[in-house]
This record gives C-alpha cells, structure tokens and sequence, in this order.
C-alpha cells in the first residue's frame, strides 16, 4: 500500500457488491468488470458524442482549437482516473462517473443552462444538470431491447447524482435510492474537484489563445500560474512565450492534483475513515484541497470570472443564449404540436415546459442555432 493507498474504502465493483448492481439484472461479462461495461454505454450514448457540439466556454466563432464540452469531458477523466489511481480508488469507476458528468448539460455552456432554468422557474419548475443526466441514462437513451436507458450500475447513477452537491431526500423524493442521507463514495466526490482542475487551467490557456486575457495580466493577478512562469522564464531565458505558458499550465495542474492527492488523502486518514461506509458517515465531504491551496484555486477562480466568464466578449454570447433557448421554448410552449412526434406524445403525461426543456437541452449548439433560425424566418 503506497502513502496515499485509501484501497481500505475503494468501491471494490466485485459481483456481489451492491454498488455494481443494475436496476434490470445482466449476466455477467466474460472479460469486462461492471464500471467497465458501464464505460463502454457512456462512451457509445448518443448524449456523450452530442458533447462535441456543445460549448464549454469559447463557441466556434473563436477558433476550432478552443475546448468544447467533449475534449473538457475527456481531460476530466484524466484527471480524475490520475487522483483516483493515486489513491489506490476504484480507477474504472472514477473515470467513467467524469465521462458522464457533464452529458445533462444543454446547450452553450452555463449561459444556456441557466437561461433554460430561468425559462422552466415560470412554470415552477427548475433544470439541474446532474438530474437531467439521470433522466438521460435512465430513460432517454434507448440502445437495448429489454430496457430503457443504459441500464448503468448503481454506482453510476448515485454518481451522477450527487458527484458536485448534496440533495435534500424531502425536496427530492425521487432520489430515495441514490443515499442521500449518506456522503457519495470517494470515487464520486473526486469529479467535482478534478472538473475545477481541468477547467481552471484549460480556460487561461483558451482566454489566453482568444485574446480576451493577456499573459501579463494573469501573470500579474494569478499568483499559483505566475510562481510557475516566473521560475520558468528565469530558467529558460530566451524561450518563446508561448511555450513557457504551456508549461506553467502544465506545471499549474499538477501542483493542483498533487495537493488534492496529499490533502484527500490526510483528510481521509484524519477522520478515521477504514471503510466505504466510513466515508459515507463523515460529516463533510472528504475529498479537498488545503487551506493554502483553496485560497490560490478560489483567488483564479474569481479572476476569470472577472475577466473572462463575465467579459463583453462572452456576454455577447450569453445574450445570444438567452434569446435563442428563451425563444425556442416560448415558440413551443405556444405551440407544443410543433414539436418532432415523439416529444410532443409525451406532452399529456409530463407537461409542456419539461418536455420542451428535456428537447432544447439534447441538442447541440449548432442544431440549437438551426431551429431559431427556422423559427424566426
């Protein structure tokens, strides 16, 4: 067992754990694990391939090279499998739950997600991307002859759940099955922290690349990037900027994970954790940064929505989220028959307002843009 082994309170994913179980029971496969196989039907869901048209922060105007919700998705997983197999976690698990964590998510990144929960609160309703990508791997993706959705492992689907917040069991009765009165297992509370990672250091790269930051002003004002390109350049006198920036991103992520191996692993032990169900008892989630490295995470943090999420350059994209999906559900809540046969069939039985909703949020930026533009001739 390695210092940072917490194997002791690991999903272990064997047969005859709970944790592995299918709400329709499959034999078991002869070569592949359970997380395993549930790798595969998130990899091969029509929602995961849906991902590379969907924003993460720059839309394609800016560049081709810029990460879309795909190619974020997939350094995720890096991440997350890289903290998970340092820890002596369940590996198979832990990537596949970042694989799946951001296939609820609509349309243009967070403006588009938060212009369809403003649209859905008229109605007393509410879109949270966690639980639509519930109703997407139980219900939306139709890949087998016995079952709706992907049949994924309880693990999975608590996972899906609960890996970035907690949920209320009065508020959501719903959720009874995923353990709400219970903390997720590490595997879970790994992604919420291993996204931030991915994205705070890809987003100063792609503001960089956009021109909406500048080198020397993140230098100036994001101290855990300039300690890096500082050391860096001194060392490397001489070397074409660009190359210094990749590295101290480079170098950014790993002083990242590290502390959220180490301070993981410290908090685990501290508590006293021997077991899953430990985990599952603690008070607080586990799974963190330190005190030090909070502080330098939020200090970023909050410099890029400063000066990138909340510049004129992206609320000029924003506004243009909020006009297309607001528009889009207006015309269909006006006009529900529009809607292609199979979701307007369910406008009886689940309402107008989710239906649409459930519609705009599986489609792409690009096909998003089509139908406005049809709508709007």
């Amino acid at each position: 067992m390695t210092e940072h082994s917490l194997a002791f309170c690991a999903v272990s994913g064997a047969a005859s754990d709970p944790l592995a179980q299918r709400a329709h029971a499959e034999p078991a496969h002869a070569y592949r694990s359970a997380f395993q196989r549930d790798r595969g039907r998130v990899v091969h869901a029509r929602a995961f391939r849906r991902l590379a048209g969907k924003t993460q922060v720059f839309t394609h105007r800016y560049s081709d090279h810029f990460r879309s919700r795909l190619t974020h998705t997939i350094e995720v997983a890096q991440i997350a499998r890289t903290v998970a197999a340092a820890l002596h976690l369940n590996e198979d698990l832990t990537e596949t739950l970042a694989l799946a964590h951001d296939i609820g998510h609509p349309p243009f990144g967070h403006a588009g997600e938060q212009s369809l929960d403003a649209a859905l609160q008229q109605h007393g309703l509410r879109f949270d991307h966690n639980l639509h990508a519930l109703r997407i791997v139980e219900h939306f993706e139709l890949r087998y002859a016995a079952f709706r959705g992907l049949n994924l492992t309880l693990a999975m689907r608590e996972g899906i759940v609960k890996h970035s917040r907690d949920y209320s069991a009065a508020q959501h009765p719903e959720l009874a099955a995923y353990f709400l009165d219970e903390r997720p297992p590490l595997e879970a509370q790994l992604i919420d922290l291993a996204d931030e990672i991915a994205y705070l250091t890809a987003d100063i790269d792609d503001g960089i690349e956009a021109e909406i930051l500048s080198l020397s002003d993140v230098r100036a004002q994001v101290p855990l990037f300039s300690s890096f390109f500082d050391q860096l350049a001194r060392r490397h006198a001489g070397t074409p900027e660009k190359l210094l920036l990749h590295e101290s991103i480079k170098r950014m992520l790993d002083a990242l994970a590290g502390d959220f191996i180490a301070t993981t692993h410290a908090n685990t032990l501290a508590a006293g954790v021997r077991s899953l169900q430990d985990v599952r008892r603690c008070p607080q989630r586990l799974a963190a940064f330190s005190p030090q490295m909070e502080a330098a995470r939020l200090q970023a943090k909050q410099y890029l929505f400063r000066n990138l999420y909340e510049s004129p350059e992206m609320q000029r994209d924003h506004e243009q989220a909020r006009t297309i999906i607001g528009g889009l559900f207006t015309h269909w809540m006006q006009r529900p028959e529009l809607l292609p046969a199979g979701h307007a069939a369910l406008v009886a039985e689940e309402g107008a307002p989710r239906v649409i909703a459930d519609y705009i949020a599986g489609m792409t930026d690009a096909f998003c843009v089509t139908q406005w533009k049809t709508i709007s001739r």
